[in-house]
């Protein structure tokens, strides 16, 4: 504890950014009722101040469910890839735990009243010590940062935007104070349209296998160099996702981070890091790829050191080996980090945090206060005791003397996280290796020029790509670029047009593939109608895990089927207007 306070007070105070902050953000002030929270715990308070129903009345008596236990992807596995082994350990969350210790009392009687926006005590307790102390143990900032829990990563996103930036509207406000964010050129579009409503520039930059890209044509440095102030202000926000980017894959290295973040500094731009996949990297996939392709041609290796080496450990080697957060480089205290439970947990649980330097969470915790107030109790207190669970409780006190009574721990928590990543580590490089050994075809001459020879009588063979695409190091996504350039139809229908129609034709049977179309993540109009339809999103997280190398052959398959196609004349949906991104699909 001693080497942690040293740590942190070497360190310089992280910048005051509050020139960032909206106008609606400066102006708000403490909750007045939540203000009177932190007294209803005080053992022997009688509150007749707040209008808080008493637990009587509560419907619930217990919250119970069978869990599974961290070792859960450590276990032997049937034929059909199921657990042998039953999860045998149950979650109970009693009416009321006889403890007055408002970190340890977890139960109903509090998780279901109204509680503090900074989140159910224990929890966020339990999450402000892992991010601290072991996902961002060497945050460079005296004092280090702190958390607010979140209804996951897109409440998140939408308080942050909020605290941070000013609505424009172009029938009263000028083109000069007309403010921006930066996204990359393809983004997850929940986080774009977020952005679209408040009237701000949408600024793109391009993305290669690293990530964002920091010099270059079209680069960050390009970008924020030449801005074209007839636009507006130069963005003062960026929104990134540098973990298995959604939708490209890709992973930005720590290198990368450092030119980035250099250039942040240089024009006072904060990072909003968005990290769903952060502990879904996988160390295996630069060698299945190099098994393929060769050294050289695969990205360089990202996971062959210990990268807390420099500073404090985190304690955990799977912890020390992940490529670190921009948080690890943030000497001015101008990232601001989003987690969600979804990936770890479940989706439904709509459960996150946010870590950055105090004085932002401080206004997080304002706009919190009259908005959502915190997240579902009964979400948190099931997450709370999963991890934390305690003695004494209905379902632990028969198990007195067994440890196996108890919640996952930190070292349970981290033990989990790193199986999910094993598990998904087996899903990518089945996934991709089924589309390497698949990507060419056989084909004879281009179409076009069968029908205006008269030597019908022999063909040419010629064996060609149909797609081409990066073997992701981390996240769920796969990128696929399709290879028009080499389909026999292409002069009679144009590159567009033959996209759009694979894009059909793999939902027809037998294949029934469905595909994310690259338009769908496409920030502005200017790229959708750009390049983006030649792109498609392939995700190996949805299915089973034995059904990953079925479903990844049936995409193959169709494809080659579509290269053998004569015309199109059967995929009757290229004659609507509605495209695939206009169908009302939701991608996360």
């Amino acid at each position: 504890m001693a080497q942690q306070q040293e740590f942190r007070t070497t360190q310089r105070p992280p910048l005051d950014l509050s020139h960032h902050f909206s106008q609606t953000t400066k102006n708000r002030l403490s909750s007045n009722v939540k203000g009177l929270y932190k007294w209803f715990q005080l053992p022997g308070m009688q509150n007749v101040a707040g209008g808080l129903p008493h637990e009587s009345y509560f419907p619930y008596d217990t919250l119970e469910a069978a869990a599974a236990r961290p070792s859960r992807f450590d276990e032997p596995k049937s034929s059909k890839g199921k657990s042998n082994k039953p999860a045998e350990w149950h979650v109970t969350v009693p009416k009321i735990q006889d403890t007055t210790d408002i970190l340890k009392k977890i139960d109903l009687s509090t998780a279901l009243q109204y509680g503090t926006a900074e989140g159910y005590p224990p929890l966020a307790t339990f999450i402000r010590k892992f991010a601290r102390d072991h996902l961002h143990p060497n945050v460079p900032y005296a004092e280090g940062p702190e958390i607010i829990m979140t209804c996951g990563s897109t409440d998140g996103l939408a308080k942050a935007v909020e605290a941070l930036t000013n609505p424009w509207n172009k029938t009263k406000d000028w083109i000069r104070d007309k403010e921006g964010v930066l996204f990359e050129e393809f983004a997850y579009m929940n986080a774009v349209q977020t952005v679209e409503p408040r009237g701000l520039n949408v600024v793109t930059v391009g993305v290669d296998a690293d990530g964002m890209r920091a010099s270059g044509p079209g680069g960050l440095a390009d970008v924020l160099e030449n801005w074209d102030f007839s636009k507006g202000k130069r963005p003062h926000l960026m929104y990134t996702v540098t973990l298995g980017q959604n939708p490209t894959g890709s992973t930005t290295s720590i290198e990368r981070r450092k030119e980035i973040y250099t250039l942040c500094q240089r024009y006072d731009i904060i990072i909003i890091e968005d990290e769903p996949y952060w502990n879904l990297q996988f160390p295996s996939s630069r060698k299945h790829a190099a098994k393929y392709r060769g050294e050289a041609a695969v990205q360089a290796d990202l996971f062959n050191r210990n990268y807390n080496a420099h500073g404090r450990s985190s304690g955990y080697e799977f912890l020390d080996s992940l490529v670190p957060s921009f948080l690890s480089i943030d000497v001015d205290g101008r990232v601001v980090r989003l987690d969600t439970f979804s990936k770890t947990i479940a989706p439904g649980c709509r459960l996150g945090w946010i870590t950055a330097q105090p004085a932002i969470v401080e206004r997080i915790l304002r706009i919190t206060e009259v908005s959502t107030q915190q997240p579902s109790g009964f979400v948190q207190v099931m997450v709370a005791q999963l991890l934390l669970q305690q003695q004494g409780s209905p379902a632990t006190a028969r198990k007195s003397a067994d440890k196996e009574g108890l919640g996952w721990t930190l070292d349970g928590w981290v033990q989990w996280l790193a199986g999910l990543r094993d598990a998904y580590e087996r899903r990518v490089h089945d996934m991709c290796s089924v589309l390497e050994e698949g990507r060419t075809v056989a084909i004879d001459r281009p179409a076009a020029h069968r029908r205006s020879s008269s030597l019908d009588s022999w063909s040419v063979i010629n064996k060609v790509p149909m797609y081409e695409f990066d073997w992701p190091l981390a996240g769920m996504f796969l990128w696929v670029k399709i290879r028009y350039d080499t389909h026999p139809l292409l002069e009679i229908y144009g590159a567009e047009k033959v996209c759009t129609a694979l894009w059909f034709f793999l939902l027809k049977k037998p294949f029934l593939i469905l595909s994310a179309p690259g338009t769908m993540f496409a920030p502005t109009e200017a790229i959708r109608r750009g390049r983006a339809f030649q792109y498609i999103r392939l995700c190996f997280a949805p299915m089973a895990e034995d059904a990953v190398t079925d479903i990844s052959q049936h995409f193959v398959a169709g494809c080659r089927a579509f290269w053998q196609l004569e015309n199109f004349d059967d995929i009757e949906e290229l004659d609507d207007s509605v495209m695939p991104e206009k169908m009302g699909l939701q991608m996360c």
